[in-house]
């Protein structure tokens, strides 16, 4: 199976002199084409600053990160937007729609800044949407939709432009459990469906059940990982558990 995403021995330290702080410590892991991928860990484990490496956000102190054979850390500061635009999905926790656009226009909006020539944009967000169930409220505001029909026009925009990888940060962190379901289970039908290949940091055993592979973060450094396989996803969240009690914290006190 192809690799989407390669860490080589990535380190990320902040401050200087005295003040050094080592926040990701000799990590290294992959992401196959087609995966979904959660990272865990308590707050101040280094998971938010693995995904602002991942996501071109912050600069590694060390180490590799290769995105579809692309060195992401060779590339130059101003290419590095360009390269975000091109290769990566977001799926923020607010979901960042625009409320003076429509539904369409906010899917639409990545392929225009991409530059994709306009008589082809249409039809691509016809397709995405259809895909997730919203093609016959593109015309709507986001005002004027549901709280899922937001959820899945996030989603779209995040799939529109064939990212090589979508990030997700605490997706259902804002959410009450019925929203955060629905966001989950639409998170699951693009990887199983469409084959989008996901990367979620979340604190929440639920939702991260729904992922195919657990890495879960301690001090900097990857303390152990998990996979699905063919167990039902109630084996699964209990297997997480498992581990969050072994890393010295429930589910109260992971963050």
């Amino acid at each position: 199976m192809k690799s989407v995403l390669k860490l080589d021995h990535i380190q990320k330290y902040y401050g200087n002199g005295g003040s050094l702080t080592q926040a990701i410590r000799d990590i290294s892991f992959t992401v196959e084409e087609g995966e979904f991928l959660g990272i865990m860990g308590a707050s101040g484990s280094g998971k938010t600053t693995l995904l602002n490496c991942i996501s071109t956000i912050d600069a590694v102190s060390a180490g590799h990160i290769y995105l579809d054979q692309t060195d992401v850390t060779d590339l130059r500061p101003g290419h590095l937007a360009r390269f975000r635009r091109e290769n990566l999905g977001f799926i923020f926790q607010d979901f960042n729609l625009l409320d003076t656009l429509t539904l369409g226009e906010n899917i639409s909006l990545a392929l225009t800044i991409n530059r994709m020539p306009h008589d082809k944009i249409p039809s691509r967000v016809q397709q995405v949407a259809s895909s997730l169930n919203i093609a016959d409220i593109l015309d709507k505001y986001p005002y004027q939709v549901s709280g899922g029909q937001k959820q899945r026009c996030a989603c779209a925009r995040a799939l529109v432009s064939d990212p090589k990888l979508i990030l997700a940060d605490e997706p259902t962190g804002a959410l009450d459990s019925h929203s955060a379901q629905m966001l989950l289970s639409t998170l699951q039908s693009i990887n199983q469906k469409l084959g989008a290949t996901i990367l979620m940091v979340t604190h929440d055993p639920f939702s991260a059940s729904y992922a195919g592979r657990i890495l879960f973060l301690k001090d900097g450094e990857i303390f152990t990982e998990i996979h699905r396989g063919n167990s039902s996803r109630k084996a699964f969240f209990d297997k997480i558990l498992s581990v969050l009690t072994t890393l010295g914290g429930g589910q109260t006190d992971v963050s």
